[in-house]
């Protein structure tokens, strides 16, 4: 695979940008064609529902990220990702171009098609930038990864590209893996998954030199202020348990940990309480999901966190309950490192800080993360100032007044965080064309003949 990468890399055809943009035209023309049989195999593989969510909001979402790929590959303009720069005082030109290798795509569980790795984000930005793809599926929906696999090589040959432009495998050994991301011949991996996952790729692409773009994990912090909490602290808590419901708590955006600041939260509480009992177990992607999640609120209670409604496994197959959890600001920091880890899953974790002082010490202990989310009212403009300058260096997105599951896929949204949430806090998954960037190389021309240059620096 990484041998025919290098031929496409090099293939006069693969550096025409307006053949790469037509590429991704055609592969999301025929995703699209084939929308009912990919959206209902997903649906089998995942349990995700169906409608609107497959077949409607995230199929929507990778053919709008494949489109916008397209036109971000044809754009030679000077405010483009490629940021040509013409000094003709000197004779120098520079520009962002392809990596002259492949780029490694591992996609994620729980974004069968739209963070897939063979039609996601990833792929899309690498392609964009000129790269010829290896995509490794997940295990978890064979069949979803090769109806996409075959849509992307048709429409590799109708447009013309090198045919290994585009490689897809379903499953490998982890130490395979590992050896395809050190080999000379990868310029790059892209990494959507579990923290676990992401480090031991890191470790290894950082040993060879192997530029690696991760998104590994996040808890996605929400605090809720005073007034917010007196004004309307029910419907904040409802809101709250409907977003850690959502794809069954297996969004990288749930909103793990509530952090209810002052001495008003019995309304958010019960509310969420209420909510979370009244809801049915969830589907998780597996049963080693189901254990490993077990796994983790055990440890969340033997360090001090209460449980209030949930906490076991649902039948039949790979269900649990919504589960929600508590514990006092004073506990959580002492025992930080167990209360704090991601619970993947239909469970939340209530943290009662008692004042501005110890939320800004809870916030301080956060590692980075992809999102953080404040809940303000009336009279929270000097808590929001307080916590603003703590939370906004830790998280890729801070938002204010709602939940953060959604993301919306635009050219200024940071999918993206600071170490641990991903491998670097310059990383964005989402908001093409930056996402591109991570993808493409720095290069300068020095003297070169102008018929010798690119078409947009002549």
């Amino acid at each position: 695979m990484a041998e025919a990468a290098m031929a496409a890399a090099v293939h006069p055809a693969n550096a025409e940008p307006d053949r790469i943009g037509h590429f991704l035209e055609l592969f999301a023309d025929r995703l699209d064609a084939n929308r009912a049989k990919i959206a209902e195999t997903a649906h089998e593989e995942t349990a995700l529902p169906l409608e609107t969510r497959l077949a409607q909001i995230e199929f929507g979402r990778m053919l709008g990220q494949l489109r916008a790929a397209a036109s971000a590959a044809r754009d030679v303009s000077p405010n483009s990702w490629r940021t040509p720069l013409i000094d003709t005082d000197s004779g120098i030109r520079s520009d962002f171009g392809p990596l002259g290798g492949a780029v490694l795509t591992i996609g994620p569980n729980n974004f069968p098609l739209a963070f897939h790795a063979v039609s996601g984000g990833d792929f899309a930005a690498a392609i964009a930038a000129g790269n010829p793809v290896i995509a490794k599926g997940h295990p978890l929906h064979p069949e979803t990864g090769l109806l996409l696999a075959r849509c992307a090589a048709e429409a590799v040959t109708e447009a013309g590209l090198h045919p290994a432009t585009v490689q897809y495998f379903h499953q490998c050994d982890p130490e395979d893996g590992l050896r395809l991301v050190v080999d000379s011949r990868i310029a790059a991996v892209g990494f959507t998954g579990s923290r676990a996952a992401g480090l031991s790729i890191k470790a290894a692409a950082d040993a060879s030199g192997t530029p690696s773009f991760l998104e590994m994990s996040s808890v996605n912090p929400v605090f809720v202020l005073p007034s917010a909490l007196a004004e309307r602290g029910a419907q904040i808590g409802g809101e709250w348990a409907a977003s850690l419901l959502m794809g069954a708590g297996q969004f990288c955006t749930k909103p793990g940990i509530a952090v209810m600041v002052g001495k008003g939260g019995d309304a958010f509480l019960e509310a969420a309480t209420s909510a979370l009992r009244a809801a049915a177990p969830g589907v998780l992607f597996s049963v080693d999901g189901v254990e490993r999640l077990a796994c983790g609120i055990d440890a969340v209670e033997a360090a001090g966190a209460v449980l209030r409604c949930g906490g076991a496994s649902g039948s039949p197959g790979s269900r649990f309950e919504p589960t929600l959890l508590e514990v006092d600001g004073d506990d959580f920091l002492k025992s930080f490192e167990d209360l704090s880890q991601e619970l993947f899953g239909p469970v939340g974790l209530v943290v009662r800080a008692a004042d501005l002082n110890e939320a800004s010490s809870l916030a301080a202990r956060f590692g980075g993360q992809l999102t953080a989310t404040m809940f303000t009212g009336s009279d929270d403009d000097a808590a929001w100032m307080a916590l603003e300058p703590i939370l906004r260096v830790k998280c890729g997105r801070l938002i204010e007044n709602k939940m953060p599951t959604g993301v919306a896929v635009v050219p200024s949204m940071v999918h993206g965080g600071p170490y641990p949430a991903t491998g670097h806090p310059g990383f964005t998954a989402v908001g093409l064309p930056t996402s591109v960037r991570r993808f493409a190389m720095a290069r300068c021309w020095d003297g070169v003949a102008s018929e010798r240059l690119p078409a947009w620096l002549q």
